[in-house]
């Protein structure tokens, strides 16, 4: 069986994420309504058990800002009790004067490995997140970002195609930071045009060495587990980046509101499966270097 490590995955408590509670707002993944509760450590590991998965990174879920650092302790208690998940992605606020102070609070935290602050912007309002469009380029972000690279911290990059080449000149101010790539840089856009465009963008990303991809979240424009979808995000990143630059996420629970974690797994086999070096690297090998886990 091979050994996976799913190195984007989310636990929860319903009371602390606000988009979960109260009326139902509008998502980028679609009607949420099985999914507003709780998730906890031991139903994630009910939907893994049997897929190989041998380690787990969890990725902040945007708890209230001034909690960022309850999620992170509440995450390592967790891990501490259970034995999962072996690092932590948690948040921390770039657009600060100076988001040293948050770091400082963050580091004592054992099992932290990054951090993310979701800077993706669209035309479309219900993929919009960040403020503007263009925070990529800002100095702020830039001075803020590079500061994780005295703490040994990665960044977690979440952007669309129009702002990859802004991303781009963040990673290349940053170079000692490792960036990872969220959901494949999201390819929204399934025209001839918009296929075109992220390809340009995940080049440019590409060609900053720091810069790493997750294959991570591919269902959330279509809203389903395609094989076709998968298979074909999953040949081109890896033809852009290389396999020992990608590395495989889960999203769960979001992907449970259109698979399951088994079938989501094999997808991801299958689209693999012609070379198992690759294969390897992808679903195991990168994680474990990225976020410094212990094989």
């Amino acid at each position: 069986m091979t050994a996976i490590v799913d190195a984007h995955h989310h636990i929860w408590r319903r009371d602390d994420l606000p988009w979960l509670v109260g009326p139902m707002q509008p998502r980028i993944f679609g009607p949420y309504e099985p999914i507003r509760r709780d998730y906890s450590i031991k139903e994630y590991l009910g939907d893994l058990a049997g897929c190989g998965v041998i380690k787990s990174v969890y990725v902040q879920t945007n708890w209230a800002q001034e909690h960022f650092e309850d999620e992170a302790a509440w995450v390592q208690q967790t891990a501490e009790e259970t034995g999962w998940p072996h690092a932590i992605v948690a948040y921390a606020d770039v657009t600060v004067e100076d988001v040293r102070p948050q770091l400082d609070r963050l580091q004592r935290y054992p099992l932290l490995r990054g951090v993310r602050m979701q800077l993706h912007w669209h035309d479309n309002p219900l993929y919009r997140f960040a403020a503007r469009a263009d925070l990529c380029a800002d100095p702020v972000i830039h001075r803020n970002v590079g500061y994780l690279a005295d703490y040994g911290l990665s960044f977690d990059l979440q952007v669309f195609a129009p702002q990859m080449q802004d991303a781009a000149g963040l990673a290349d101010a940053c170079p000692d930071v490792t960036f990872v790539l969220q959901h494949a840089g999201m390819l929204e856009d399934l025209s001839p045009a918009g296929r075109a465009a992220w390809r340009q963008g995940m080049l440019r990303l590409a060609a900053c060495p720091n810069v790493v991809c997750k294959l991570s979240g591919l269902g959330t424009f279509i809203h389903r587990n395609d094989a076709a979808h998968v298979a074909a995000v999953v040949a081109e990143s890896v033809a852009v980046f290389g396999a020992d630059r990608c590395l495989f996420g889960s999203n769960f629970p979001i992907e449970m509101l259109w698979t399951n974690y088994h079938d989501l797994v094999q997808t991801y086999l299958d689209a693999t499966s012609s070379n198992p070096g690759q294969r390897d690297a992808i679903l195991r090998n990168t994680a474990l270097r990225v976020y410094r886990l212990a094989p």
